[in-house]
């Protein structure tokens, strides 16, 4: 009997002593090094963040992460500004490419911060809180009229939508959804790179949206 409880023990602990067991990871490709601009927009009080990706290393990465903020300030701007981006101190991207949690330093700018946009915040803290997205940009499918998207949920009936960044000519395109009803995340359209007005208008049937983010002129040249 005193053996059989000893067994049941041993069975109950080992799943606890196995989770505590650190995974080691692979080592950080230096190649990944830079200053990683992001796109930041928000839906309720909450803030996400884009990485702007080219199609080069070390920023040909598409990924979305959450942000956790406490500053309202930041928040109304984001909620108010056409477009609020980043510029972190340079980092390796791929700390963020396999999830981690970390804190970087980065001024805040009203419109793009390579093209004339105005300082808002200088060197302030931004906490990424959680990976919601990642798309290595190694593998990509030739220009076409049809586009792919890819769908985030965030919780029920509620999803951010990215489109699938194609060889030049292409676009990078983010929307929000909050009623999904007969949504298509593949369709055809008039060009290798529409209009925006156009690609929305394929959403119509997806309930309330919101653009979040269009972007083309990183995707003209290879």
């Amino acid at each position: 009997m005193q053996k059989i409880i000893f067994l049941f023990v041993i069975f109950i602990l080992s799943p606890f002593s196995i989770a505590e067991e650190e995974v080691e990871l692979p080592p950080l490709d230096p190649a990944y090094v830079g200053v990683h601009g992001m796109a930041l927009f928000s839906k309720s009080s909450s803030i996400y963040a884009s990485h702007l990706p080219l199609y080069m290393k070390p920023h040909d990465v598409q990924l979305i992460y959450k942000i956790e903020n406490k500053d309202l300030a930041l928040l109304q701007m984001v909620r108010d500004g056409d477009l609020v981006t980043i510029k972190p101190k340079p980092f390796n991207l791929q700390r963020l490419m396999r999830g981690e949690k970390m804190v970087l330093k980065a001024d805040v700018y009203s419109g793009h911060f390579e093209r004339g946009g105005m300082l808002v915040y200088e060197d302030i803290p931004i906490t990424f809180a959680k990976l919601l997205y990642v798309r290595k940009m190694d593998d990509l499918k030739d220009s076409s009229r049809m586009h792919e998207y890819d769908a985030i949920d965030l919780n029920k009936n509620y999803k951010i939508y990215v489109h699938k960044i194609q060889k030049a000519p292409s676009f990078d395109h983010i929307l929000y959804v909050d009623v999904e009803a007969g949504c298509l995340g593949r369709f055809n359209a008039s060009s290798a790179v529409p209009k925006e007005n156009e690609l929305l208008y394929k959403f119509v049937n997806c309930g309330t949206m919101t653009p979040l983010y269009y972007e083309t002129q990183d995707f003209s040249k290879p």
